[in-house]
């Protein structure tokens, strides 16, 4: 068992400002709507396109939802889906289903048959919430579905004159909008939610029982799972975010909203965070590099949240140096691993430093972050977060904990962590042992109390009897000057038990080569971790917060051997 005692070095890091312990506030995380709605009722809470609204509007709005989605027969504890890209939209109803008392399940607009199947009915939704766009999708799986009623929203819903009239012609004129048959009773239009007849009346859930998010894993690592997370978890993590970024409260901010929201990184950091501290959230419903680059220029964020795919694409559009990035004054990087090269370009182009953290949905998310004012090491996911106890601990029985230094299993404990997987008890003790939630991340601390993630767990390579992590490769691979991405897996092979193959994008417009590869790798790596295969490749498969799906590659390849053991028996 680990010990309950454990030695904090991190907390010497700490900024001056950030206390170790915080008082936490015990309330539904809708609560933070409420008292910017109070505190800053004129405020503008979304900007979309030609469109805006208020705090104290947005409080309104919400919760006419729920009154409305009451007398449709919502009841405390319902699970209702919230399949929306970035738009308003998304916004009201999250606010609007959790001042019903019911539990939000955000789910991928890109999700496909099979997800969607999965993702519906493992929650058992009862409603469901979306885009017109998304309605052909949805109606093939009508019969294989328990929803009890769609709400179909339009993107012109919340536009205004003349983007709204523009809107509607030039999608009419394309043919892309669908005919929805709306029935009055089970598929109904979004603006039904806002008749003025129901009375709302509040709802004040038990923060640290009930849940506010039913947050499905990205099943990067297997079938994906629903994580149970309470207002109070979500509540929690809010208070920790603000005690490390001590300097953002009471500052009137802009947050740059491009993370998909059905996504707890772009849930907790652009909409939970942005509400918490009365800023103005401009969504963004697709990510486009120079649409996003023109809007920074012209909205002058003060926040920018983002994921490293996000950050590097940016930094690669050639003529970047004509767009104004200088009102951006904090930036937070996770998801994934972000080149040095690109956070110091970043800085010298905007002032802003790249803050580093970590985090994962059975966290709501996050657990590191680099101090704002104090050291930042590059490739260190941080400290960890006021009242959160991390440790490294062996990778085979898990109880032992590791000192400085020393690879092993990052374990988490704190009280933004889940209640468990939905649904799944034998999962939920796996994962959670004596209050520990155990990552699955292979990591290492410093004497400092800075973390390192080294690798998954499950991605771990074992070639000719070493051990072999995938993201040493990957780090090298990114140093070669030609190429824009990479990613390593290892494959099955007959005599070594696993062999590394490498999957490279190139940068645009260059010829690279597999003696190039191999004999750069020759400089960085013993020779058992260079990579035996290579193939070039011109995307690889990303979550939308642009994490490379390792294991998809790994299944691809492990398709092609099957197929290839089938010809050859």
């Amino acid at each position: 068992m680990i010990a309950d005692e454990i030695k904090r070095t991190w907390l010497k890091s700490y900024d001056d400002e950030v206390r170790p312990n915080l008082d936490y506030e015990k309330i539904p995380i809708y609560e933070y709507l409420d008292r910017s709605a109070q505190k800053y009722p004129l405020r503008p809470a979304i900007i979309f396109n030609n469109w805006k609204i208020s705090y104290a509007r947005l409080k309104k709005l919400t919760e006419r939802v729920a009154a409305n989605l009451r007398t449709h027969g919502l009841k405390p504890g319902d699970r209702v889906a919230i399949m929306l890209p970035n738009t308003p939209q998304c916004i009201i109803s999250y606010w609007g289903v959790l001042k019903a008392g019911g539990v939000v399940v955000m789910t991928n607009p890109l999700y496909m048959e099979k997800e969607l199947v999965h993702h519906f009915n493992d929650s058992e939704a009862r409603f469901l919430i979306t885009l017109d766009l998304l309605w052909p999708k949805i109606n093939k799986l009508f019969s294989k579905l328990r929803l009890q009623k769609l709400f179909i929203t339009r993107i012109s819903d919340c536009l205004r004159f003349p983007l709204k009239i523009i809107y509607d012609f030039k999608t009419r004129r394309e043919g892309i909008t669908p005919k929805i048959p709306f029935d009055k009773e089970k598929i109904l239009p979004w603006k039904s939610l806002f008749q003025k007849g129901p009375v709302f009346t509040q709802y004040t859930p038990n923060p640290t029982r009930e849940l506010a998010a039913l947050q499905y894993t990205g099943g990067t690592t297997g079938v994906s799972k629903g994580v149970m997370l309470t207002h109070f978890n979500l509540a929690a993590n809010i208070q920790q975010c603000l005690a490390i970024l001590h300097e953002i409260k009471n500052v009137r901010n802009t947050v740059i909203g491009v993370l998909p929201y059905f996504h707890i990184y772009g849930l907790t950091v652009c909409v939970n965070l942005a509400t918490a501290i009365g800023a103005t959230l401009a969504p963004f419903p697709r990510f486009v590099p120079r649409e996003l680059l023109q809007a920074i220029s012209k909205i002058k964020p003060t926040i920018f949240p983002s994921a490293p795919s996000i950050f590097m694409a940016l930094m690669q559009q050639k003529d970047i140096n004509k767009y104004d990035l200088s009102s951006i004054k904090y930036c937070i990087s996770g998801s994934a691993p972000i080149p040095v090269e690109i956070i110091e370009r970043f800085k010298e182009m905007t002032g802003a430093e790249i803050i580093e953290g970590y985090g994962l949905t059975e966290a709501s998310p996050i657990t590191h972050l680099n101090p704002l004012r104090g050291k930042k090491k590059y490739g260190s996911i941080g400290l960890p977060f006021p009242d959160t106890d991390a440790c490294i601990v062996d990778m085979e029985v898990g109880t032992i904990t590791l000192p400085p230094g020393k690879f092993g299993e990052l374990v988490i404990r704190g009280p933004q962590v889940m209640k468990g997987y939905w649904n799944r008890p034998d999962e939920t003790a796996t994962a959670l042992r004596n209050n520990w939630l155990y990552t699955g991340d292979i990591a290492y601390m410093d004497e400092e109390g800075y973390f390192y993630i080294v690798d998954r767990k499950k991605d771990l390579i074992i070639s000719g009897g070493y051990n072999i992590y995938p993201r040493e490769i990957d780090e090298v691979l990114h140093e070669h000057p030609k190429v824009k991405e990479a990613v390593t897996v290892g494959i099955p092979s007959p005599t070594r038990g696993e062999i590394v193959k490498a999957f490279i994008v190139p940068q645009p417009g260059e010829n690279l080569t597999r003696a190039e590869i191999i004999s750069f790798c020759r400089q960085k790596l013993a020779n058992y971790k260079i990579p035996k295969q290579i193939e070039f490749r011109d995307e690889l498969p990303k979550t939308m917060v642009g994490k490379v799906l390792r294991r998809a590659l790994r299944e691809e390849e492990l398709r092609k051997l099957e197929d290839k053991s089938k010809q050859s028996a």
